[in-house]
Parts: C-alpha cells; sequence; structure tokens
C-alpha cells in the first residue's frame, strides 16, 4: 500500500529565501551607485576601479536570483525576472549616464542571467510533465494490480464457497463487516482496505479440507473437527507466499483464536492475537449466527447481539465486541445480514393458501398507528367462497415470522395470540379474551371487486395490551377486540388462509393513531408496580423507554436505591433499568432544552450521541463473585434490590452501583452552571419503591 507524505518545502527553505532577497536588493542598490563612480581603490596591491567592483557584486546579485528561483519553481521564475528587469533597467541608467563600460558588461550579464532562468524554468516545466505523466501510469498500473488482486481473491473464494452451499457470500459478508468495525474503531482507509482483503480471504484454507467434512449436515466427530480445525494453518501456508501483503496469511491463521486463550491454532490470549484476526473474528461469528445453517435458521439480530455481548472478553476482545454491538444497534432494519430470498410478498402482492397456512405472510408489526389493509380473495381449486376466507394471525416472536416446530417455538419465543377470520370469527389460543361486535353494514361501501372476488378491508391498531381490528367485507362491518396477556409484548399479524388466493395486498402504515378513548377494555390492565411506594412513583416500562421517573437533582453523595424486576416478557440482558444524566428547565425528561449526556444501563452499556460533542468514560469489570448472564436475566426476572451513588463537581457527574457482580461506573462530562438532573427508565422492567436520599 501507498503512504504519500507532505508536499510542502521545509521551512528553512523558506528563510533561506528571504535571506537571498535581501542580499539580492542590497547589491542592487549598491551596484547602482558604484556603476557610477570613476574612483580608483587598491585590492590586493592593484588600483581597481570602484565601477569595475559594480559588475562583479552585478553577478553576485544575480547567482542569488537563479538561486531564488530554484526554491519557487515557476513563481521564483517570474520574480527573479521582475527584479533582473529592475536591474537592467538601473544599469542602462548607470551607462547612459557614466558611459561606464563596466555597466556594459553588466548588461550583458543581466541578458545572460535571464536567459539562464528561462532555460531552466522550461527545462524544469518538461521534467514536471514527464513526472505527472509517470506518476499517470504508475496510478493506473496501481489500480489494475489491485482490482487483478480483488478479483483473484473473489475467484478464490468462490471456488471454495461452491463446495458448500452454506457457506456461499460469507467470506464476501465477513470482508464487509471487518471493514466496517475498523472504521468504527477509527482506522485509516489503508488499514479499513487491508482488513477488508483478509476477511475476504480468512477462510482460503477450506480448499484443503475434504468435501465429506466441509458439507456435513450433522454433528462432525471430535476427529472432523480436527480436521476442520487444519483450515486456519493451511490457510496460513496458502497465503504466506504473499509477501507484499503479510497480513492475510496473519489473519488466516489467527481468526479463530478467542481472547481467553481458549481457541486454535495457537492458543493465543488477549493483545497477543494480532488485532486483524481480533476483529475478524468478531465478523465472522456474527455472520455465522445471522446466515442459515444446515442445523438452524439465521437467528433474529437481537439473539444474536445478546451472544457477542455474552462473548465480550472470553471468545471476543471487549472493545472490538463493543463496536460491533454499536453497529447492530445502528442497523434497525436488520441489512446485515444474509439476504435470504421471502417467498410471500417478497415483491409481490399475491399469496396462493391450499391447505390451511400452507403459505403465510411475513410478520407486519402492530402499531398505535393504524395499518391499513387491502386485499382481494379469489377461491382456490372450486372451494366454496364461505369457505375460501382470509385469515390474520396475531402472534409474538423474536423474527416477526410464524412458526410451526417445536425448536423453532422455543429457540425464537413464538407465542400466538388469536387467529381472525376476516369474516368476523375468531379463535383464541394465547390471548385472554377477544370480542366481536357488529357495526353494521359497510362503513366503506362497496369495495370494487370481480366477478369471483370478495374483496376485504382491515384496520389494526394496538393500544397498550389492546388490539383492535375493524374488518370490512363491502357489505357488512365488524370491529374485533384482543385482549392481550400484557401490555409488554410485542404484536405482529400475518396473512394466510384456506383454499383462497390472495391477490392485490395492500399493506400501509397511516399516520391516524389511536388512544384509550377509540378502545372500549374487555379485560383489566395488567400491573407489576402494585408494590410499595417510595419518594418518587413506581413505574412499569413496558418497551424500550415506554415509562421514565420525573428528574431527580444531582448532588455530591446523591444515592438513589429501588426495586427493579424484568417482566415476564424479558429474555435478553438488556432488558433491565436504565440510567438517563440530562439537563432541561424543568427537570423532566424531553421536557424545554432537554439534553441528554448520558443513558447507562444497568448490564454496563452506555449510548451517547457522538456528534454531540458529549464525552463518557465508563468503566465496566465482572468481579469474582459474577453470576454468569443466565443467572444475571434469572435474578432480574425474580427481582432484586439496586443502589445507585453519584458524585458532583462543577463539570463532571460520576455514577456507580454494582448488581450481581457486575460494577459499572460512568463520569459524565457536563456543562458547568447547568442542572443537572437523573431518571430511572429502561427496558421491559418494573421499577418500585425509589427512595432518594441527597446529602
Amino acid at each position: 500500500m501507498n503512504r504519500s507524505g507532505g508536499s510542502g518545502r521545509p521551512e528553512h527553505s523558506q528563510i533561506q529565501y528571504i535571506v537571498l532577497l535581501v542580499i539580492y536588493l542590497a547589491a542592487l542598490v549598491v551596484t547602482t551607485i558604484m556603476g557610477r563612480s570613476a574612483r580608483v581603490v587598491r585590492v590586493l596591491g592593484n588600483e581597481v576601479r570602484i565601477a569595475s567592483l559594480a559588475g562583479v557584486l552585478s553577478n553576485f546579485g544575480n547567482m542569488c536570483a537563479i538561486l531564488m528561483t530554484s526554491y519557487l519553481k515557476r513563481k521564483g521564475f517570474y520574480t527573479a525576472l521582475a527584479l533582473l528587469l529592475v536591474q537592467l533597467g538601473m544599469l542602462f541608467v548607470g551607462f547612459f549616464a557614466g558611459k561606464n563600460p563596466t555597466a556594459i558588461a553588466g548588461i550583458f550579464s543581466t541578458i545572460l542571467v535571464v536567459a539562464t532562468i528561462v532555460i531552466i524554468f522550461r527545462r524544469e516545466k518538461v521534467i514536471e510533465k514527464y513526472r505527472t505523466a509517470e506518476m499517470d501510469v504508475m496510478k493506473a498500473k496501481q489500480k489494475t494490480a489491485e482490482r487483478l488482486f480483488e478479483q483473484t481473491a473473489t475467484a478464490l473464494v468462490n471456488a471454495i464457497e461452491a463446495k458448500d452451499v452454506y457457506s456461499r457470500g460469507h467470506s464476501m459478508r465477513v470482508a464487509e463487516y471487518s471493514r466496517r468495525i475498523a472504521r468504527q474503531l477509527g482506522k485509516s482507509e489503508e488499514e479499513c482496505n487491508e482488513i477488508y482483503y483478509a476477511g475476504l480471504l480468512h477462510d482460503v484454507g477450506k480448499i484443503g479440507i475434504s468435501y465429506p467434512i466441509l458439507t456435513k449436515k450433522g454433528r462432525l466427530t471430535p476427529q472432523e473437527y480436527e480436521q476442520i480445525k487444519r483450515h486456519t494453518t493451511i490457510g496460513k501456508q496458502i497465503l504466506s507466499g504473499i509477501s507484499e501483503y503479510p497480513y492475510l496469511s496473519i489473519a488466516a491463521n489467527s481468526h479463530h483464536e478467542r481472547y481467553d486463550g481458549k481457541g486454535y491454532p495457537d492458543k493465543w490470549k488477549g493483545n497477543d492475537i494480532p488485532e486483524i484476526a481480533r476483529i475478524i473474528s468478531v465478523a465472522d461469528a456474527y455472520d455465522a449466527m445471522s446466515s442459515n445453517r444446515s442445523y438452524r435458521a439465521a437467528l433474529p439480530q437481537q439473539m444474536v447481539r445478546e451472544e457477542i455481548v455474552k462473548g465480550a472478553g472470553t471468545q471476543f476482545d471487549p472493545e472490538i465486541a463493543r463496536a460491533m454491538q454499536h453497529l447492530i444497534d445502528l442497523d434497525v432494519d436488520y441489512e446485515m445480514r444474509e439476504r435470504a430470498e421471502v417467498k410471500e410478498f417478497a415483491g409481490k402482492s399475491e399469496l396462493i393458501c391450499t391447505e390451511y397456512r400452507s403459505a403465510v405472510s411475513e410478520g407486519v408489526l402492530v402499531m398505535p398507528n393504524v395499518t391499513q389493509v387491502r386485499l382481494r380473495c379469489v377461491p382456490e381449486n372450486g372451494a366454496r367462497a364461505s369457505r375460501a376466507v382470509p385469515t390474520l394471525i396475531l402472534f409474538d416472536s423474536l423474527d416477526g415470522r410464524v412458526h410451526g416446530s417445536e425448536k423453532t417455538v422455543r429457540d425464537l419465543n413464538y407465542f400466538e395470540y388469536a387467529e381472525i377470520r376476516l369474516n368476523g370469527n375468531v379463535v383464541t389460543t394465547g390471548a385472554r379474551k377477544a370480542r366481536v361486535e357488529a357495526l353494521g353494514r359497510s362503513q366503506t361501501g362497496e369495495l370494487p371487486k370481480k366477478a369471483a372476488d370478495t374483496a376485504y378491508s382491515a384496520r389494526i391498531a394496538r393500544f397498550k395490551d389492546h388490539v383492535v381490528i375493524d374488518i370490512d367485507d363491502g357489505k357488512t362491518s365488524n370491529r374485533v377486540t384482543i385482549a392481550l396477556p400484557d401490555s409488554s409484548r410485542f404484536v405482529y399479524f400475518a396473512l394466510t388462509g384456506e383454499y383462497c388466493h390472495l391477490r392485490d395486498v395492500a399493506i400501509q402504515q397511516t399516520q391516524e393513531v389511536i388512544d384509550g378513548s377509540a378502545v372500549q377494555r374487555i379485560a383489566p390492565e395488567i400491573s407489576f408496580i402494585d408494590g410499595p411506594e417510595g419518594d418518587v412513583p413506581n413505574v412499569q416500562v413496558d418497551y424500550f423507554r415506554s415509562a421514565v421517573t420525573p428528574g431527580i437533582p444531582v448532588t455530591d453523595g446523591l444515592k438513589i436505591r429501588f426495586h427493579a424486576m424484568s417482566l415476564p416478557t424479558a429474555r435478553l440482558i438488556w432488558h433491565c433499568p436504565f440510567i438517563s444524566v440530562f439537563t432541561s428547565e424543568d427537570g423532566r425528561v424531553d421536557g424545554k432544552g432537554f439534553r441528554e449526556y448520558a443513558l447507562v444501563r444497568l448490564d454496563g452499556e452506555t449510548w451517547e450521541d457522538e456528534d454531540d460533542g458529549i464525552i463518557n468514560d465508563l468503566t465496566v469489570s465482572k468481579k469474582p463473585d459474577f453470576v454468569g448472564w443466565d443467572a444475571w436475566k434469572a435474578n432480574n426476572k425474580k427481582g432484586l434490590d439496586c443502589e445507585i451513588t453519584f458524585s458532583r463537581t462543577e463539570d463532571r457527574v460520576t455514577l456507580t452501583t454494582e448488581n450481581q457482580g457486575l460494577f459499572v461506573q460512568n463520569t459524565t462530562h457536563v456543562e458547568a452552571g447547568r442542572p443537572i438532573y437523573v431518571a430511572l427508565t429502561g427496558d421491559q422492567c418494573a421499577l418500585t419503591d425509589i427512595r432518594v436520599q441527597a446529602d
């Protein structure tokens, strides 16, 4: 890789130029005066006319002009030329005024210097032209070489991945994820490119693994696993011949090393593992979890993130794991994954169902905003129109899809609430209660349709733990109300049916939001905050920051104690309390002048707006009595007491807390003179008995 330096000249060259300019101007003035003098002086025992010495001094000034030209190139040429023309003019004055032969010699000397400068300039211009052309050729050759290298590397990777259908695209994705991690860590563009190519070729050693072992679908035997592990050393051997890029063989050899020293092939530990291999290790694990495998489907992104969190400090470098977590948080649409083909509604507007649920659409999240659904239904295989009715499935799962197998139901926390046929019939499964009420004739009038079609529309929205669905078939209208088990669960709907062809399906989320006045409650609201109340009202946080306590002024020595319990739906590490450090004019989150300095979670993560100039110094450590993440989550569900202490200076707030062996300390840099507050919030947790002790 080329590394370019600065193009400016050293500072001492500018100083020399100024010195030469001063000498030249002095020589010019003295030459003019001496050229008109007829006096004779004695030099080294000889009589010499002062006018003759003027010629010598003139030539000395000319040499200074040439030197100045070499310092300033083109600009120097014009500068020196102007000065020499001035000198030439003054020598003419000396000649005509004093009829001095020395002045004539000075004139010819100056003309020769001007010619020399012109020649020097033209020569420099020609050299620069050839140098530029040579550089352009070298750059073109370098780009061609880089393109050839990438094409060769890609061809080699494709040859390897052709052996295993489940690894196709893996190396390209690992390369891209590795480059993103490197950028997140602040690496230069050259370093990012090196990491990209290392990621592209990290599995090149698999070309030396036998096909039956590489493509085996079941569990590998210990002997087969030892064979698979050889791909790291084989990759090192293959790539070590590329001496210009030694990082390629390093990454291939060490990307399966673990931060705790339990990896392979060398069992290196911590920072002894080359950084490039530590980066690729995280990217490699992320892609393995977010891609389909012969033994399982791709994991939902939240589960992948949790595994990255669990592996920090054991499998992964903590800093690199944190960078990956940040990239996941930014990837709200789960773009960083294997792009699997989706059958239903993937660029289409139809769904064909033969047997019941033989085809099911992707899930659509139910929000307080009304989602409008329109479709046409045509009976399939000669079925009666009364039987060929579309059905909505209300459910929750980590990946927003309907599942049927026992394993995926368990792994993806699949939970089904109800089935709603669009003729008004409802079957409840996990919902607490359902009610159907007739609204009378169609609210929208007869929907346009073809002769064999039945046209349907539905409006779906939720308010806390209730889902409301208004169904219209162009003749009659019904309202279906579903009471969910609680308000902390997510709700998706998917379309399916039996013996029907769903056509012209259009799903659109509107700006209309339903509130409590539009919903008739059919079951009491479930509350997890009926316990004792302290100095601050209890809060139930059903989803990310859905509720928050009032602000508490931060003073030096402040202590906040409270009881925390994760809700029954909580399943991830970060379903826990959060601590918000902020400023606002009224002491409330999102109040006038609100600015959040830190959002610290009890699992040891924080988030700040990097573009807002906010600085947080976070320290997280697992003490010897740390219970492990699975036990940590289980204990949070049982409920536990928490304490947070604060220290305050004019421009810093430090909070400290410890729970289940996890020590968390965060120092926030705040604006001096601004009131600082703290508020409790979280994700899927209940906070009760909040006590405030201010020193």
